[in-house]
């Protein structure tokens, strides 16, 4: 298998991972778990999985010029990134949070013009409007899950998510070309594990894990494991490979699979505005991902 079609198999399974997230950490915040206490646990622990990692990996010294970008990306990938997702998770629906997380395609289309000069070719313009067609049909007209305390003030904040992730995978890219994803990984969460200590350290005190069901311990383990630890590893083997708005028109596909394991655990239903939206989803995707012919092959 291609280097690419690893990177395009590594984007797949992060969204497949997000879209499974989206109703497991509804279903530890905010009963169990509050908001920021969860963010703090998430990051503490993936923090110490990458540093035990990075003993394995290559053995480089990052340069003193890099830190801020690093920084950076600590501030606009994890700390801003998670503490603006899952507070307004919690005001929200699974469904609806996973919907305007798909906003973040167009402002990487906008932010890689400008700050990379990637050309905004008509292909990808047509799948990423596509995309964000049949997710909106999906959340306007298809049943979502879960109730929402408060779905206006929870969407801002999902959608100013979406903007810090589409910042980050702009930031990020650099040091891939740089750096082993395990020598900078780590540092970023480092960073952004001193960013959200102020704002989960309170609520992450008030964890009664004596009281904890089995089950939200093992849903917490996933989080902590799968939705953090693997999918931002998945995402740089990705990104090592592929444009920051080819990484981000996955996330196309997390509300699709949202709604399957919705369906799949009794929450949801199978109908024909899910069917339909799943065909203009992996239409843009299709068209994003197709790679634009050289000379030589359209001459052939």
């Amino acid at each position: 298998m291609s280097k690419r079609n690893w990177a395009l198999l590594a984007a797949t399974f992060v969204s497949i991972i997000y879209g499974v997230s989206f109703t497991i950490a509804k279903d530890v915040m905010p009963t169990f778990v509050k908001p920021y206490g969860f963010i703090l646990l998430r990051v503490l622990g993936a923090t110490v999985l990458f540093w035990l990692v990075s003993f394995f990996g290559p053995k480089e010294k990052i340069q003193r010029l890099d830190f801020p970008r690093i920084i950076a990306a600590a501030l606009f990938g994890v700390a801003l990134n998670m503490l603006t997702f899952f507070k307004g998770l919690s005001y929200t629906s699974p469904i609806s949070g996973a919907v305007i997380m798909v906003t973040t395609p167009i402002i990487v289309l906008i932010l890689s013009s400008i700050l990379m000069k990637e050309r905004m070719e008509a292909r990808k313009i047509i799948g990423i409007f596509l995309g964000l067609f049949g997710t909106g049909f999906l959340i306007l007209y298809g049943k979502s899950m879960g109730s929402a305390t408060n779905a206006p003030l929870g969407n801002l904040l999902v959608f100013i998510n979406a903007v810090s992730y589409g910042f980050y995978l702009i930031i990020v890219k650099k040091l891939m070309d740089k750096y082993n994803a395990f020598t900078f990984v780590k540092w970023i969460y480092t960073f952004g594990l001193l960013m959200v200590l102020p704002f989960g350290w309170s609520e992450y005190q008030e964890i009664q894990w004596q009281n904890l069901p089995s089950v939200i311990l093992w849903e917490i383990g996933f989080v902590v494991v799968f939705t953090t630890f693997m999918t931002y590893l998945l995402n740089l083997v990705s990104m090592r490979e592929l444009k920051p708005t080819t990484v981000a028109v996955f996330i196309y596909l997390q509300p699709l699979f949202a709604t399957i394991f919705a369906m799949s655990v009794g929450k949801d239903e199978l109908t024909l505005v899910k069917v339909l939206s799943a065909v203009l989803i992996f239409v843009g995707v299709y068209l994003v991902l197709q790679k634009k012919k050289s000379q030589s092959q359209i001459k052939q």
